[in-house]
């Protein structure tokens, strides 16, 4: 039964430092460490005093690019949606979480450019740019990843139903009840739930039992003998899926890193002048939408969208999107030889 937090540190009910926001700042540690360390020697070029200025440009555009891709290609109600506490705009209510790669990636490219104008070495290719940053990120995509896991957000895909007996290392996750994504239960089991529910109702909550299911998760994460009691009872009505978060994070935080860095030390080792620009960032785009694609057959789509032509989910058909340019970039490069890439 998962039973993780979000919050590293409550103070008020929806409120303190989470771990999914601990995750960015601490991937954005490991990419300005990563980029000094390339700069001072020698194999970027960003200078490393220009590193910090750099960071900045580059957050903003992971935060404004990640949101409004969210936003765009997952759910257009946030446009136009407006309550009456801070922040006030849906589009603005980061503490909610909603950030898409594909948009965060999106926003890095127009960072990246001004990075490029404002910074760099004079002569430098922006694709040399873009090979070191490609480098940096990806330990960063693992650890979002992991506060993927850790929110319960962004569920696999059902290897046993309730009251069914899963593999050992599979993971029932109370988010489901909230998830749009919860399986259809038997009328015994759709009474039993109806119960638990029942005992976290509040007389304001009228009809809407998705607010206890919140309570109730929230007891079970606080632990104590009321959240274990209350994981035994909802145990049972849960299935028991695949823990495809984790996946990712395997994909986009060990093997994209091992794959890109091992690639960067051999082309440094084959020739003196190092890898053609542009050919790391190539194949991380390439890499990336490839392991993307096969992650995303083990997790469900969004529930609001379902899956799109040929069974595959959006984040699979953008990640197509990345093959191909990916690809083309690289046939490319092979093209013009070893002049400077643009």
């Amino acid at each position: 039964m998962h039973n993780l937090s979000p919050f590293l540190w409550q103070f008020s009910p929806g409120a303190g430092l989470r771990w999914y926001g601990i995750s960015y700042v601490l991937g954005f540690i490991v990419a300005y460490l990563l980029l000094v360390r390339l700069a001072r020697r020698n194999r970027s070029p960003l200078p490393a005093h220009k590193v910090a200025d750099a960071m900045l440009m580059l957050v903003v555009g992971v935060i404004a690019g990640g949101r409004l891709g969210y936003v765009l290609f997952y759910d257009h109600t946030a446009l136009w949606s407006f309550t009456s506490s801070l922040p006030f705009w849906e589009l603005l209510n980061l503490a909610r979480g909603g950030m898409a790669y594909h948009g965060a990636l999106v926003g890095v490219f127009v960072a990246s450019l001004l990075v490029h104008r404002k910074h760099c070495a004079a002569g430098s290719p922006w694709s040399a740019l873009a090979d070191v940053l490609a480098l940096a990120c990806t330990i960063g995509l693992g650890l979002g990843r992991l506060a993927n896991f850790i929110n319960g957000e962004l569920l696999g895909k059902v290897l046993a139903p309730p009251g069914q007996p899963g593999p050992w290392w599979s993971v029932k996750f109370p988010q489901e009840l909230l998830s749009g994504h919860a399986p259809t239960l038997s009328e015994a089991q759709r009474i039993a739930l109806e119960g638990l529910l029942l005992k976290h109702t509040m007389p304001s909550d009228g009809s809407d039992l998705g607010l206890a299911a919140d309570r109730m998760i929230a007891v079970i994460q606080r632990g104590g003998p009321a959240g274990a009691q209350a994981a035994k009872d909802l145990a049972p009505l849960l299935a028991s899926r695949f823990p495809s978060q984790l996946l990712q994070a395997f994909f986009e935080g060990v093997v994209l890193t091992a794959l890109l860095w091992g690639l960067w030390w051999v082309l440094w080792k084959r020739a003196a002048g190092g890898p053609r620009p542009g050919i790391i960032a190539a194949m991380f785009v390439l890499g990336y939408g490839v392991l993307r694609i096969i992650a995303e057959f083990y997790r469900l789509p969004d529930a609001q969208l379902g899956a799109f032509a040929l069974g595959l989910s959006r984040g699979q058909w953008l990640s197509v999107g990345m093959v191909a340019l990916g690809a083309g970039w690289l046939v490319r490069l092979h093209a013009r030889g070893r002049g400077p890439a643009a």
